[in-house]
């Protein structure tokens, strides 16, 4: 989601930082969990089980012991208000002042006391056409055709015995949409929890999580918006609709929590959080979200993230928890160019890792609550891959979390090629389901060096047989001695230009690679 800071609420901020002043929001972490009683077969559901044997994780982890009750309501006690506690964490977050705080940090049982952020007033802007254009069906065709869909629609591949978790604004007309009929036939909603309003209902406010749900499992009648039309779902409201208080990271922590108990396999989230909250210089995986987001994939759980919609301003980078080491984060490409669409954020991240980890396209058809409509995002390429990712998890279901995150990366058109606007590239269904077969010819291009520049030439009878039924883009990267890529490039090559690349102002002992088609080369700088 995008969210755009308004002027005219100065006023209201300035109201909120008195009171904030007051009664700020706080993490208290505990030193234990002396004295609990836990019996995972009555709290975990039969799938949380099962994806714990599987990834070799304890049934008896003490970060899903439950907090020691004595502590709680010591704390609960002395502050004015608990609002949220966290296994994980083995922490609570409460409303306090600032001199009970100093109380609370007395209690013999109290490890760490964390400030949290509290309210900043802005509006999140999500925007779309209100029409569906004939041509437009063609759109709704070539957001999954990157994926090679028919491979896994062959194979009877439809994201089957997987369950996600869908973290958003909430989700207006999925319990009525035609869209969602087949979902709600089978009872594939499993559990639906806001976490804003602390009740069960999702299916009002933001229409955002709506058209989201709709990238992973949607349909048209027979045709498919998304590619995972059989998986399970658990649907949960994180984000406000007008206004992005702190609370949102505590929401999506309380979530997080929520889906592994009832056995989420995958968590999508097209949510994230960047210049209102945070400074680029923060994007190093440890905003307070983005160990929620690491916690839960230890957990044994696939966290799928966009990257963010700030490319064409001034933050330009990925944004929380889109920034953490263990999300598989997505950026969004035009499927008409194969490239990054303008608005989606890029990498790396500021700590220099890579980031997005793949790309999707972002610009779609989704159902809305008013019907099929045109958006774009990467808040909309996250739930395409998620929806690819259930299906991969079905071809393989002996993958763990994040071997299934490598073998993601590793499907990638792109792949052993990156950069940091698409990653890997678009992940193929080939690769799961084994068929790779690659033409059987020579490389059609060669890399030399001469004094000015390194060129790339390409052989006259590929130029002339081969080259007009690919792509015809040309990917680079240069990567220096400490492994970051301070360039790269997509340069299209076709018959009509000369058949010839030079790249220049290269540094001594960078790499180069080229990647065009399916052939990857590597060029060592001396």
């Amino acid at each position: 989601m995008r969210f755009n800071k308004i002027a005219p609420l100065v006023f209201t901020l300035l109201i909120l930082k008195c009171y904030a002043f007051a009664q700020d929001k706080y993490c208290i972490f505990f030193t234990d969990k002396k004295n609990v009683s836990y019996n995972p077969y009555e709290y975990l559901d039969k799938k949380a089980i099962e994806r714990r044997i599987k990834h070799g994780i304890s049934l008896y982890d003490s970060t899903d012991f439950p907090l020691n009750q004595q502590y709680v309501e010591s704390v609960y006690h002395i502050a004015d208000s608990v609002l949220i506690q966290s296994r994980w964490f083995n922490a609570v977050i409460v409303y306090a002042s600032e001199n009970k705080i100093e109380k609370i940090k007395n209690l013999s049982f109290v490890k760490n006391i964390e400030l949290l952020p509290e309210y900043k007033s802005i509006s999140a802007s999500i925007d779309f056409d209100s029409g569906l254009s004939e041509s437009e069906y063609e759109k709704l065709k070539n957001q999954t055709a990157g994926f090679q869909p028919e491979k896994f629609w062959d194979n009877n591949i439809n994201g089957k015995g997987v369950r996600i978790a869908v973290f958003d604004l909430g989700f207006p007309t999925v319990d009525v949409s035609p869209a969602f009929e087949h979902i709600r036939k089978q009872n594939h909603i499993i559990k639906t929890y806001d976490f804003v309003k602390r009740k069960d209902n999702v299916y009002a406010n933001g229409t955002h999580g709506t058209m989201v749900l709709s990238c992973i499992a949607g349909m048209v009648g027979e045709k498919k918006i998304g590619l995972a039309t059989e998986a399970e779902f658990l649907l949960a409201r994180t984000e406000y609709t007008t206004r992005e208080p702190y609370s949102e990271e505590q929401n999506w922590l309380a979530a997080a929590e929520w889906a592994d108990k009832n056995g989420a396999d995958i968590i999508n989230s097209s949510v994230g959080y960047s210049d209102c909250r945070y400074f680029v210089k923060d994007m190093t995986g440890k905003s307070f979200v983005a160990r929620a987001a690491n916690m839960a994939a230890r957990k044994g759980i696939l966290v799928i993230n966009a990257a963010g919609n700030e490319g064409a301003g001034e933050w330009k980078t990925i944004i929380t928890p889109a920034d953490a080491d263990s999300v598989l984060t997505i950026g969004a490409i035009d499927p008409t160019t194969n490239i990054r669409a303008s608005f989606s954020s890029f990498g790396p991240t500021y700590d220099k890792r890579l980031k997005p980890n793949i790309c999707a396209a972002g610009l779609v058809i989704v159902a809305a609550p008013t019907g099929l409509i045109e958006s774009q995002g990467t808040s909309f390429s996250s739930p395409l891959v998620a929806g690819f990712a259930a299906c991969a998890l079905q071809c393989k279901p002996q993958l763990k979390a994040m071997e299934l995150f490598s073998e993601i990366e590793k499907s990638g058109n792109l792949y052993p090629y990156y950069d940091y606007a698409h990653g890997y590239g678009v992940p193929q269904a080939s690769y799961f389901i084994g068929d790779t077969k690659i033409k059987n010819i020579e490389c059609p291009f060669e890399i030399t060096r001469t004094d000015m520049a390194i060129e790339i030439k390409f052989k006259k009878m590929y130029i002339e047989n081969e080259l007009n039924t690919s792509n015809g883009l040309l990917y680079y990267h240069i990567e220096n001695p400490e492994g970051y890529l301070y360039r790269y490039a997509v340069v299209s090559v076709y018959s009509e230009i000369p058949a010839e690349f030079s790249i220049s102002n290269y540094k001594p002992g960078s790499t180069i690679r080229v990647r065009f088609d399916k052939w990857v080369q590597t060029f060592k700088i001396n």
